[in-house]
Order: C-alpha cells, then structure tokens, then sequence
C-alpha cells in the first residue's frame, strides 16, 4: 500500500511524504481496522494510523499534545488514469505567464490601459486561470482575448523547448541531492579525539 504521511500537532500541516507501509496486526484505532508501524529517518516517533482522507481534516483540527502520523492512501488521487490536477497547475501557471506578459507589454506601449490591468490583477490574482479569464471578459474583452492568445503562444513555446528527458533527469539528480544532504545530517562521524589517543 502507497500513501501519504502527514504529521499531525506540528505548526506545519502541508507537508506531505510518500512512503509504503505494512499492516502488523487488526486492532481497530479511530474508525481504522489496521496499525501500520513505519520508519524514517525524516520523522520522529509517534502514533500511526491508516485513515481515509475524510477523516484527516477532523483530526488535524483537534489540538493534541503527541504528533500522530497519519497514513491516507486516496488522498492524493490515483495517478494511474489520469494526471488532471497536473494539467490544471500547468493551464493556471501558464495563465499568470500570460498576465505578466501582458502587463509588460501594456506598460511599454499603453500605460494607461496598464494601470487599469495592473489594479485588476492586483484585486483579481489569477491564480485560477479560467474563473480569472471568465471575470476578465466581462470587464475588458480585450484584454481578455489577448491573455487567453499569450497563454497559448507561451505554452506553444514552452512545448517546442521543453526537453521531458532532460526535466526528468533534472528531478532524478536532485531527488538524489537531497537524499545525499539527509544521509550526511543522519550520519554520526567519530570525532578526531578518538584518533589522536596513544595507545601504550
């Protein structure tokens, strides 16, 4: 089984590690049927427990004293089909590419037009490209025809230059960084004192 960790009473709840885990015995823990003992070297100890991704908010929200790890294997989705959310990240990503393009070229060619956009963009963030586009149409049409054709040509763009052997080797070289980085944190080294004793 695949799933997700995340610790639960740390200041921090949006990280996320992806890990396997084994069932040890059929107790039944908050609504779960299973204990799941895991370990890593990038969490303390704590209490484990399988729960669906329903459940995490409730518990998450509850003040405790111990960290819980919390293993949910649907929270993420399923990338076995379909990698939806990833073309949405991509299409809002390329959006705001499109808005700062704009905004560039008003500011060389049409500044007032871009102090118009400018104060739009700074009450309307596009962060959700098709519900900032559908507003922006029925403020300024054209503005929104041109975001809408800059998006395009920019993700045209990054299509013809985008090398997917050389990104994917980029993520495999850092994975490998950064697991180098923890292993040397991890590692206890014996001390030079040790050495320098004479033995007689």
């Amino acid at each position: 089984m695949v799933g997700a960790l995340f610790v639960v009473g740390s200041p921090v709840m949006d990280s996320c590690l992806c890990l396997d885990a084994h069932t040890r015995s059929k107790k039944k823990i908050l609504g779960s049927t299973r204990k799941l003992e895991l370990g890593t070297s990038f969490t303390g100890s704590g209490i484990v427990f399988r729960l669906s991704s329903k459940r995490v908010p409730r518990i998450a929200n509850r003040r405790s004293k111990r960290k819980l790890l919390i293993v949910s294997e649907d929270l993420a989705g399923s990338y076995d089909d379909t990698f939806g959310d990833v073309k949405t990240n991509l299409v809002n990503y390329f959006t705001y590419k499109a808005v700062r393009t704009v905004l560039h070229q008003l500011y060389e060619m049409n500044p007032p037009q871009y102090t118009w956009f400018y104060n739009y963009v700074v009450s309307n963030r596009p962060t959700d490209g098709k519900r900032f586009l559908r507003k922006l149409g029925k403020e300024n049409q054209e503005l929104a025809e041109r975001v809408m054709i800059t998006r395009l040509h920019l993700y045209g763009k990054w299509i013809k230059k985008c090398d997917h052997g050389k990104i994917y080797q980029e993520i495999s070289d850092e994975n490998l960084a950064l697991m180098r980085e923890r292993l040397m944190e991890t590692v206890i080294w014996p001390s030079d004192d040790s050495n320098s004793e004479v033995i007689g």
